[in-house]
């Protein structure tokens, strides 16, 4: 007998039933008898939380999922995911709770940034090497959210009525691959399928993903998602998470005894979880499935994958790369360089140990001052040592709220947690004003102890002014500054859970202050709840107001050797928890880049966004460079891709529209949400006039597509390097019936590769053509015999060369 089976065999029916839900908030309970450690789980997708609060172990925060996906680079996925592995056994978290697969179907889902592509092919093929790089260093992942949950309105209670060719064929196409690639968990969404949620879902838990596709893994409901006993436990659901509002425990011990639930079905369950906790090494007498390698960079790799992941889009007189010896002045504006967005809103944000912002990785690297040693990069800007001034402007504030407060201006930043008296229970150092945990305070205090929360500074004002304070959070708080009460009362959020992820609502407090003369600010809540805890002081210092703001930005362009204007989303507008009522950018950013781009005809703009965003001013600009949310290495990135020490490796993973119009809705009717498009998905459907394509980028060099042929089910295609500078091409493969036909898309991708290259070197590449791509599902995998025309590509649209195949 296993030791999985001697452990199961050892427990009688209410450890076992224990067994399958949360003890709290993050973990499953222990079991000394039979040799069970408690497991633990902790969200990504780009870096690890962890479990509570750890303002002394900070954690890697890696460019987000659709960065990542732009690179499409599988191998460069797999290194992030070794990176999330090392980073989960550092804090002891044994299960990463991602990727994240879901498609993107409309660029105005709020999580569309935690998700890779529009494409299955691509989100599977990334997302398998994902999981494979975190399970290499014994950590297990959950794919999620199974399935279709591709938007955020109504996200507990929509039903999501889609057809089951497209079913198949596009939005279980990636948990099917990353499943077969041999992922140890996968996680229920929230949402309904075609009339049943999917916590309940029979067919396509039990059906489809354990008995068709043979998962040997374990399935875990979304935090709160399980809301039955016997309905979820017979459909195919293993863990119920959190503690809170468990519906499983004694009920489900009396659905098994009354016969609602068979015990054999809590065994297999049981069975699960054990085999999980094997794999990674928490039960006694089990070997763990895998030997952790050697410890990565995870800096370096966030940096790396941010250059690969930005994507050029246009780039008029080859303006980039910058040439840093010609520069004298370099323009920067918008508030995002200054205050990078690195990573999405949500349940998965973390805190890095830095940030590299936009604005000070490049005034660094035009100091010669690298921000990171990279190896072979470490001196690249050596040489241009003092050659240029970067001045910077706001030009435009999309933030809703104020920014958090923190360095320059403040220091002494402290975070405390007292028990009633005024007993200090635990104090640290934070880099800004921001205390934020889901779960467990930190390491050796009790939670109910905890009765005071605060937060200490000192603001040392650069101007004189009219400054603002803000609280930010909900609770019962005292805000003072010197010796001045500014509030003190009750802030509270509305009742709803989109706020939990907006953030609670900010109350603001003028106050005139003097340049040079320091202030000591403090921020203390009272009460509140320990396993969900998010508040912070807020700053601004005087402003001249918005039109004076864009007046100095572009008076400053026009100075200017070039320009660089950063602009993107805010956590008001994109993150999870709720869905984007429009692309376009919030504030008067659009203002911004066609003031500056009138001011000085060599503007770059810099989009930081995790989603497509709407561009009226894109054929007035020289260069868009897309850089998602590019993880904590932002501006380091920005500076190796703006200045030539690193090619803008991406391309597009996803279209983006020209217009709101051009996007899929996402508001349910009448508590459902019709995938009426079917199998004609963005790229699929053809759109007539995307802002731009699918699979497209520019790099810094030039491609020849010079020969295409299939040879024995795989396509082999011939590029060259015909360009000036080393580089790397992303080759695109798409296939489609040679005969037009109604009830299939045009072209779908097929496969991909990439090819690097010297000048003038060429490259062969050998893509498969699987079985798959020339299939639909009808009852089943169908395969659809005829002529199908075999297209190599540089985008969706830029198709090289062609070549016919029957089947």
């Amino acid at each position: 007998m296993s030791v999985i089976e001697e452990a199961l065999a050892a427990l009688d029916l209410e450890t076992k039933v224990k067994l399958l839900s949360g003890k709290d908030f993050w973990t499953l309970p222990a079991i000394p008898e039979i040799g069970l450690r408690s497991l633990v789980m902790s969200d990504g997708p780009i870096g690890l939380r962890g479990i509570g609060w750890r303002p002394d172990d900070p954690s890697v925060a890696l460019p987000s999922p659709t960065a990542l996906a732009a690179t499409w680079d599988p191998a460069l996925a797999r290194t992030a995911g070794q990176v999330l592995g090392q980073e989960a056994r550092r804090k002891g978290v044994h299960v990463l709770l991602a990727p994240t697969v879901n498609l993107h179907r409309s660029p105005l889902g709020g999580r569309h940034f935690e998700c890779y592509s529009e494409d299955p092919l691509l989100t599977g093929e990334i997302g398998a090497a994902y999981m494979t790089g975190v399970q290499e260093q014994g950590v297990g992942t959950t794919v999620k959210h199974f399935v279709a949950n591709d938007a955020e309105t109504d996200r507990f209670t929509v039903d999501i009525r889609v057809g089951e060719r497209a079913l198949r064929e596009l939005y279980l196409a990636p948990f099917e691959r990353i499943v077969g690639a041999g992922a140890w968990g996968v996680m229920a969404a929230y949402n309904g399928v075609n009339g049943s949620t999917m916590t309940e879902h029979a067919d396509l838990q039990l059906g489809v993903l354990k008995r068709e596709w043979g998962f040997d893994g374990f399935i875990v409901s979304d935090w709160t998602a399980a809301r039955t006993t016997a309905p979820a436990a017979n459909g195919g659901l293993d863990v119920v998470m959190p503690a809170v509002g468990d519906p499983w425990g004694e009920a489900l011990v009396a659905a098994v005894r009354s016969g609602a639930v068979p015990e054999e079905v809590v065994d297999d369950k049981v069975r699960r979880v054990l085999r999980l906790a094997a794999r990674v090494g928490i039960l006694d007498g089990a070997t763990p499935a895998v030997v952790p390698p050697s410890t990565l960079d995870g800096a370096a790799v966030a940096r790396e994958i941010a250059a690969r992941s930005f994507v050029l889009v246009r780039n008029e007189g080859d303006l980039l790369p910058l040439d840093p010896a010609r520069l004298r002045t370099v323009a920067v504006s918008g508030a995002l360089a200054a205050d990078a967005r690195v990573q999405g809103g949500g349940s998965a944000l973390v805190q890095p140990a830095r940030v590299v912002s936009p604005l000070d990785g490049l005034t660094a690297a035009l100091a010669g001052e690298p921000t990171l040693a990279v190896p072979g990069e470490g001196s690249a800007y050596a040489a241009v040592l003092n050659a240029a001034t970067v001045t910077y402007a706001v030009g435009a504030d999309p933030r809703q709220r104020v920014p958090f407060a923190a360095a320059p201006q403040w220091s002494d930043i402290t975070g405390v947690l007292r028990a009633a008296g005024g007993r200090e229970l635990y104090r640290t150092p934070l880099r800004s004003a921001y205390v934020r945990w889901m779960g467990d305070p930190p390491p050796g205090v009790d939670p109910d102890e905890i009765e005071v929360l605060s937060l200490s500074a000192r603001l040392t004002p650069a101007e004189s002014g009219t400054h603002e304070l803000a609280i930010v959070g909900f609770g019962e708080f005292v805000l003072t500054a010197g010796d001045h009460t500014l509030f003190e009362g009750p802030v509270y959020r509305a009742n709803d859970e989109s706020d939990v992820f907006r953030g609670a609502g900010e109350r603001r407090f003028p106050l005139e202050l003097t340049a040079g003369q320091a202030i000591d600010v403090v921020l203390t809540q009272r009460g509140g709840n320990p396993g969900f805890v998010s508040f912070a002081i807020g700053h601004a210092p005087p402003s001249p107001g918005p039109d004076a703001l864009l007046d100095e930005a572009a008076n400053a362009a026009a100075e200017a050797d070039v320009a660089v204007v950063v602009v993107g989303t805010t956590e008001e507008v994109e993150s999870e928890g709720f869905d984007r009522t429009t692309l376009a950018l919030p504030g008067r950013q659009d203002e911004l880049v066609s003031r500056v781009a009138a001011a000085n005809p060599r503007t770059v703009v810099v989009v930081n966004a995790g989603s497509p965003v709407l561009m009226p001013w894109a054929d007035e600009v020289a260069a868009i460079l897309l850089t998602w949310f590019p993880g904590q290495e932002a501006g380091a990135a920005l500076a190796d891709v703006l200045l030539g020490a690193a090619e803008p490796g991406g391309r597009l993973p996803t279209t983006w529209p020209r217009r709101d119009a051009d996007a899929l809705p996402v508001t349910p009717t009448d508590g459902a949400l019709a995938y009426d498009e079917g199998v004609f998905l963005g790229y699929r459907a053809d759109p007539a006039d995307p802002l731009f394509p699918f699979g497209h980028g520019l790099g810094y060099t030039e491609w020849a597509y010079e020969s295409l042929s299939i040879e024995d089910r795989a396509a082999v295609v011939t590029v060259r390097n015909t360009g000036p500078r080393p580089g790397r091409e992303v080759v695109q493969l798409y296939i489609g019936p040679s005969t037009p036909d109604a009830s299939r898309p045009r072209r779908w991708l097929a496969g991909f590769a990439t090819a690097a290259a010297e000048p003038g070197e060429a490259v062969t590449l050998r893509i498969p053509l699987p079985d798959r791509a020339f299939q639909v599902w009808d009852g089943g995998w169908q395969t659809v015999p005829g002529t199908y025309t075999v297209e190599a590509a540089h985008s969706v649209i830029d198709r090289r060369l062609t070549e016919p195949l029957s089947i």
